[in-house]
């Protein structure tokens, strides 16, 4: 299940939703990411964040297709958040349930390490000194670069 919104989401809800594939799972896994307030010691007020439609639900479909391809997971639900947010908003959601935890803990890992890569999202944030795209970091890069083996 893949959703691009503006609107937040509910943890509870999402982990329910996973849960409903018991009893044939033992592990949920998920992962939220926030607006943090600080780049490189500068102050964030907030950021704005734009995607590519269509392309976008694509690229995260493939993505946990892949996942399904290297573990036994038994469903993943990705939500990306757009349009204006500010410091400590909810971003992200991926969760992951399989029948064991290695396999929910490593998908739900790689999917979030290849959404901050491949993912066509755009992020802008609103510093005090004014606002600024943000690219990809190089740790970003090197996350994604550890599953190409």
């Amino acid at each position: 299940m893949i959703r691009i919104q503006n609107e937040d989401f509910s943890l509870a809800d999402e982990y329910q939703a996973l849960r409903e594939d018991a009893p044939q799972i033992g592990a949920i896994v998920t992962f939220v990411g926030l607006v943090r307030d600080l780049h490189n010691d500068e102050s964030v007020n907030g950021m704005f964040l734009e995607h590519y439609p269509g392309m976008t639900e694509k690229v995260l479909a493939q993505l946990i297709e892949d996942a399904r391809q290297r573990w036994p997971i038994t469903n993943a639900r990705i939500i990306h958040r757009i349009g204006a947010l500010h410091a400590s908003d909810q971003i992200v959601f991926v969760g992951v349930n399989s029948a064991h935890r290695e396999a929910a803990f490593a998908a739900c890992e790689y999917l979030m390490d290849f959404l901050k890569t491949k993912a066509p999202f755009w992020k802008k944030e609103q510093r005090s000194t004014g606002d600024v795209w943000v690219d990809a970091k190089a740790s970003d890069t090197e996350r994604e670069s550890r599953w190409q083996n």
